[in-house]
């Protein structure tokens, strides 16, 4: 029995956006706190290359997947659009053709960045022992990326449905079945390393397989491909999908700058840095998980024409946004000790920790609303508008007030310039959404919202 559709035409958009966030958030964190937990095995090893090793691979790791986190926004906005309109066929139609064309770019992406593997790491700054580490931990995961793809996708159409829970079981299934193995595999069978990747490798399997199966079962499925209907697709998908893949290509090569410019202070700074970067998802998981929460409402929204809900969706986004923050800030304030002690972490590692987890945090709020944005960007048909933020964001954005500050500070100052410029961007990011909302309002002006009597024009107009 097919459930309905558009739900988010109607109802609290407050309420809305903190389920979606929320749930969101939870399967995103079980993906984080495998890796976080990754990264405790490791230092438990005692062996820092190994911890370094892990830094320079969550660098590349990233990079590959910010290219399913664009595959999955472009699903997400065509199908949540398709379902406003009224149109269940041709949110099927395009929910398999992304999953298609996601797949199929996954399989070209991964074999060019497997190639270039030993390249990729030494650009980071990694040592020679420390890079043949990664190279071996990376060649492993990264031929998987297809995989992570159709998990990816899968779990933006649902949430572009309004499954927000099914969507999240997705990736707790397989955040269990990576901690379930984790300690077998690097603890019970000696494998260290290799044992982190094999891990990963079975839980990006049964992602993908928990994220497909309930739109099989309750979300009207998928069509049998043709070729017709993949060339239909190809420009709406590509238009949606290139733009939303540099967009989140940008984050990664910022990540690696920062990384880079840390691996001059030694070691003890990159794995301070790689201990920062497995607790910024951990702890801000609803923010990274706004992006995939929010574009399914503004998107079905905006698709029923209600410009005036797509403005209010934004601005309690921001709101939610700011409550997120200013708590889990005050969390990890308070934390900081305990947190340190669990790494083990001492002299330049355990500075950097404490710098996050004060006033760092805080700034937090301006990613978040740099996320809010780029989804009202991606919704209301100006992808191009989230590539241009991002990419200012992590270029000068990153690269300027790193230098600047690197050179007043040293290893905090690397983490400093990274919150200046989040800061600039998001304040601009801001500013760029209110007036793509303001436009659209202009364009079409708003009229009484009747969710039922749209559909049923749709549907006439169709015959």
């Amino acid at each position: 029995m097919a459930e309905p559709r558009a739900v988010f035409l109607t109802g609290s958009l407050f309420r809305h956006i903190t389920v979606m966030s929320l749930t969101s958030s939870v399967g995103l964190m079980a993906v984080f706190l495998v890796d976080f937990i990754d990264m405790i095995f490791i230092s438990m090893l005692g062996k820092e290359e190994l911890a370094a090793a892990v830094g320079y691979a969550g660098a590349i790791l990233f990079f590959t997947t910010s290219f399913g986190i664009g595959m999955a926004i472009a699903g997400g906005a065509l199908v949540a659009r398709a379902l406003g309109e009224g149109d269940e066929g041709l949110a099927r139609r395009r929910a398999t053709n992304t999953l298609i064309f996601g797949v199929l770019f996954g399989i070209v992406f991964s074999v060019v960045v497997w190639v270039n593997l030993p390249v990729l790491v030494r650009l980071l700054g990694a040592s020679e022992a420390t890079a043949d580490l990664a190279v071996g931990y990376l060649r492993i995961i990264i031929p998987t990326m297809p995989v992570l793809l159709v998990g990816m996708v899968a779990g933006a159409i649902l949430r572009a449905h309004g499954a927000a829970r099914r969507a999240m079981m997705a990736t707790i299934w397989g955040g269990v079945v990576n901690a379930v193995l984790d300690p077998i595999l690097i603890f019970g069978l000696d494998l260290e390393l290799t044992g982190a990747a094999l891990a990963s490798v079975v839980a990006r399997l049964a992602m993908a397989v928990a994220a497909i199966w309930p739109i099989l079962r309750h979300h009207g499925g998928l069509c049998r491909p043709n070729l017709p209907d993949l060339r239909l697709d190809f420009r709406p998908v590509l238009g949606l999908a290139l733009p939303a893949i540099m967009t989140q290509l940008a984050t990664p090569l910022g990540q690696a700058y920062v990384t880079r410019a840390m691996a001059e202070y030694g070691e003890e700074a990159v794995a301070g840095m790689a201990i920062v970067a497995r607790l910024i998802p951990v702890s801000f998981a609803v923010i990274f998980a706004l992006s995939g929460a929010v574009g399914p409402i503004i998107g079905q929204n905006f698709g029923a024409g209600n410009r005036a809900r797509v403005r209010r969706a934004y601005l309690e986004a921001l709101l939610f946004t700011a409550m997120v923050v200013v708590g889990i800030s005050a969390a990890l304030f308070f934390l900081r000790s305990p947190i340190a002690a669990l790494f083990q972490a001492e002299g330049i590692t355990r500075d950097l920790l404490f710098l996050f987890c004060g006033p760092l945090a805080l700034a937090w709020f301006f990613n978040g609303m740099i996320f809010v944005s780029n989804a009202t960007f991606n919704n209301l048909g100006h992808p191009f508008y989230s590539t241009l933020v991002n990419w200012g964001r992590h270029t000068i954005g990153t690269i300027l007030p790193i230098l600047i500050f690197a050179h007043l500070f040293g290893p905090a100052g690397v983490l400093l310039g990274q919150a200046v410029g989040g800061l600039v961007f998001g304040m601009g990011s801001a500013w760029l959404a209110m007036r793509v909302i303001a436009r659209s309002e202009r364009a079409a002006p708003v009229e009484p919202f009747q969710p039922e009597a749209r559909r049923l024009t749709l549907l006439h107009h169709r015959r």
